[in-house]
């Protein structure tokens, strides 16, 4: 990441050093999950489409710890496979909104919910600023070279509510409280880097 744009960093003090961590990441463009895992002081493990998953990505993702997820259906394995990264103190990167979009968090997804009051793990905000826009010269699907990109991560937060609830009325309350505090991280990042 840093040899083709210029990565700015900012927060990443604020990753917990240790022990299960979900980080949370808004997702307009196609570069927003490798630019964490470029960025990020810990190495992140993303649900990732199975579609992705072919020819000669397929033994790269594997070999970097990404994970495979059919999300045309409730694929237990995926849900197995992520929450042992979690069991085993590590960093699960989930992009709320379950698919690329507008990367402003309007729409989420109970999974995050799910992982986080599951796992007792903290979510870390995640703001990528600036992958989106124009395209670049001999890509136009990627940023232009060298062009800036802003990751900024935020304070981490518990999703539940101290009771140690998991019911599906505590999935949607816990969900509701994530989106306030992604969508004020999001606007506090666009605040601090201009964008």
């Amino acid at each position: 990441m840093y040899g083709l744009w210029r990565p700015r960093v900012l927060g990443a003090w604020r990753v917990p050093a240790s022990g299960p961590v979900i980080m949370a990441v808004n997702h307009s463009h196609n570069i927003d999950g490798p630019m964490l895992m470029g960025t990020a002081p810990r190495p992140v493990h993303f649900l990732i489409k199975k579609e992705a998953f072919t020819g000669p990505l397929d033994p790269f993702l594997r070999g970097i710890g990404q994970l495979k997820v059919d999300r045309t259906t409730a694929d237990r394995t995926a849900v197995t496979d992520a929450l042992g990264v979690l069991a085993g103190g590590g960093v699960l990167g989930i992009f709320p909104e379950g698919t690329r979009g507008e990367g402003d968090f309007a729409s989420l997804r109970a999974g995050l919910a799910y992982f986080a009051l599951r796992a007792g793990a903290p979510i870390v905000p995640v703001a990528v600023l600036g992958s989106t826009g124009r395209g670049g010269r001999l890509v136009r699907a990627l940023p232009p070279l060298r062009s800036k990109v802003d990751v900024v991560f935020g304070e981490a937060f518990d999703a539940g509510d101290g009771s140690g609830r998991r019911t599906r009325g505590a999935l949607d309350e816990a969900t509701v409280r994530i989106q306030r505090r992604l969508t004020a991280h999001l606007e506090s990042a666009r605040r601090l880097t201009g964008r």
